[in-house]
């Protein structure tokens, strides 16, 4: 396997984010899309003609992920919305918690199914274990897959039913292993990052199933074999770095969001890219994430 090497990161939207997340490429768009969870935006970035998007919503948001078209699913605060990004009309809200009022949901992902997978957090960050994991399928059923939480992060999926997902405050990778009706036959501790390399939070696989990882309070992402093995490292001149995802030509170019939430004055002045999106190039390619997959009954109902 030949040795990853990466460009050193350059900023591609000199955007201050709160709490940048929820990097997503979408490929028929030719665009980037992140959020910023505190300020209420999805941001997107046309990589052919720079041009620069951004929709505002009404709840602190965590992700999106793509159906089709204009079509979002959006994660939300207490809810999840499948929203047409370009006419802002929603199709439909799904409910998430809502006997607690102060979780949120935060970051989420399809699997190479085309099923959507989110976790829950309390919004406050207290040391409280009462975020979940989601699994969201095709007929719009909802399921609980795991519990005791306390900020959710990832996942990353190897196949359809083995996957990474993360518990930040606990420093903590998990490597997760379902069954077809969504029980967990297997979780093992994957990685556990040192207090001198911050926390892990969004994740993506390359195609050689290599797992990249932000590292809030890090500053770098670094990329695991599947032994949890570190081959590789990126610095970045920003400290909090929240996400990451593969897109672009050939689906090699690594585009990171970063975060200022947190920072005090020192901090920033030390990283002064703080909050900026970024793009890496990299000479090996990504996974691309699936869109969101409706049946045709639940698509009917919709649209």
């Amino acid at each position: 396997m030949n040795k990853i090497k990466t460009t050193e990161p350059k900023p591609i939207w000199k955007i201050r984010c709160t709490l940048g997340e929820g990097t997503l490429w979408v490929k028929e768009h030719n665009s980037i899309y992140f959020v910023d969870i505190k300020k209420k935006k999805i941001c997107s970035l046309n990589i052919k003609n720079k041009k620069k998007k951004i929709f505002k919503v009404n709840k602190e948001i965590g992700f999106v992920a793509h159906v089709r078209d204009h079509i979002f699913i959006l994660g939300l605060q207490g809810e999840i919305r499948i929203q047409n990004l370009k006419s802002k009309k929603v199709l439909k809200s799904i409910p998430i918690e809502p006997e607690i009022k102060l979780n949120r949901i935060n970051d989420g992902k399809t699997d190479p199914a085309g099923n959507l997978w989110f976790g829950t957090m309390d919004n406050l960050e207290r040391k409280i274990e009462k975020g979940s994991l989601y699994k969201l399928d095709k007929n719009l059923k909802l399921t609980r897959v795991d519990k005791n939480y306390r900020i959710t992060n990832g996942p990353a999926f190897i196949d359809q039913y083995n996957f990474y997902h993360t518990d930040s405050p606990k420093k903590t990778i998990y490597k997760i292993k379902i069954n077809k009706n969504n029980k967990i036959i297997s979780k093992k501790i994957f990685k556990k990052l040192t207090p001198e390399e911050g926390v892990p939070d969004g994740m993506t696989v390359d195609k050689n199933k290599n797992l990249w990882v932000a590292h809030f309070r890090g500053a770098c992402v670094s990329v695991f074999n599947s032994r949890a093995k570190l081959i590789h490292r990126i610095q970045f001149p920003a400290k909090n770095i929240t996400n990451c995802a593969f897109g672009g030509k050939n689906n090699q170019e690594l585009y990171v969001s970063t975060a200022t939430k947190g920072m005090d004055k020192a901090d920033l002045r030390k990283f002064r890219y703080s909050g900026f999106f970024f793009g890496v190039k990299t000479n090996t390619k990504g996974v691309l994430q699936k869109k969101f997959i409706l049946s045709n009954e639940a698509e009917r109902s919709l649209l």
